[in-house]
């Protein structure tokens, strides 16, 4: 697309990029993000069958009201101890990236796509978070916090713990270290298809960066992610409450067994995300997502 700043030399897995917008300006599905494949948003094969129109005015009503009011999760708790040291006095979410911290471009990009709605959880230097982030009103949103003290829960203990403030609807949950224009816009489509029950996420993958070569799941042609090692999560995934049934909220918990467990199951899809996508753990990365961001103005 016209107008994309491009990526720096020898790192295959930055694609060109639509500049994010300040909130306010942006347009309606204006980024490259992840594409849904018609197939990945049907029912699994061997699940429910496709569901016809329900003439039922408040079965259509409540899924208008899941998808207009969709909300979403950034993961803000990590320690980042790659990053040292420059996250020993600040949270690696708030680290400067162009004009604005490194979590302001996901809420830059969330507010464009209608996400209001926001939770944050913290943990290392969590108190900065609000104090730099307030509510929201900077971006458009409304931010709600989850403190998980000074250690962290890990990435399930942490979701598991903000349930409360997501509701029981299906949500949207973004990494907070890492830049991408994937579409958030797009998956909200996801939203109705995540039943809890035949189906409990959706995943964005990614070709393989450098410092990743071996990838983590697998993406089949109907939309169905494995667990065997082929493409990277992207860290931005659609969850149903459900799949943190049996996580405990204020206990440290790991994604990824949730995941595989789940995918076992055949009650995981997925999509393959093709734009922008920089996993910001390091120094060097971060030097080079200040370089990206810096052509967004």
């Amino acid at each position: 697309m016209d107008g994309r700043a491009a990526p720096p030399q020898g790192r295959g897995h930055l694609r060109p990029a639509v500049p994010p917008r300040r909130q306010g300006r942006l347009p309606q599905g204006h980024s490259a993000g992840a594409r849904l494949p018609q197939e990945s948003l049907q029912p699994l094969s061997g699940t429910a069958p496709a569901r016809r129109a329900d003439p039922r005015p408040d079965r259509r009503a409540a899924e208008c009201r899941v998808h207009l009011l969709m909300k979403a999760m950034i993961l803000a708790a990590g320690r980042g101890e790659r990053m040292k040291p420059l996250t020993d006095h600040t949270p690696k979410p708030l680290l400067p990236v162009g004009r604005q911290p490194l979590v302001g471009w996901h809420l830059t990009r969330l507010a464009a796509a209608g996400f209001t709605d926001i939770v944050i959880n913290t943990a290392w230097l969590g108190a900065q978070l609000p104090a730099r982030l307030g509510d929201g009103a900077e971006w458009g949103v409304q931010i709600r916090y989850s403190h998980e003290g000074a250690t962290g829960l890990e990435t399930a203990g942490g979701i598991a713990t903000a349930l409360p403030l997501l509701g029981d609807s299906p949500f949207l949950v973004v990494n907070g270290d890492v830049l991408t224009d994937i579409d958030f816009a797009a998956l909200r489509a996801v939203a109705p298809v995540l039943d809890g029950v035949t189906r409990l996420a959706h995943l964005v993958l990614v070709d393989n960066p450098p410092h990743h070569p071996d990838g983590d799941f697998a993406l089949a042609a109907d939309g169905r992610v494995s667990a065997s090692p082929a493409l990277t999560f992207s860290g931005v995934g659609v969850y149903h409450p459900a799949l943190f049934a049996t996580t405990p909220a204020g206990q440290p918990a790991r994604l990824a067994p949730l995941l595989r467990q789940a995918m076992a199951a055949g009650q995981v899809s997925g999509c393959h995300h093709h734009g922008l996508w920089l996993d910001v753990g390091t120094p060097e990365r971060l030097a080079e997502a200040d370089r990206l961001a810096a052509a967004w103005g």
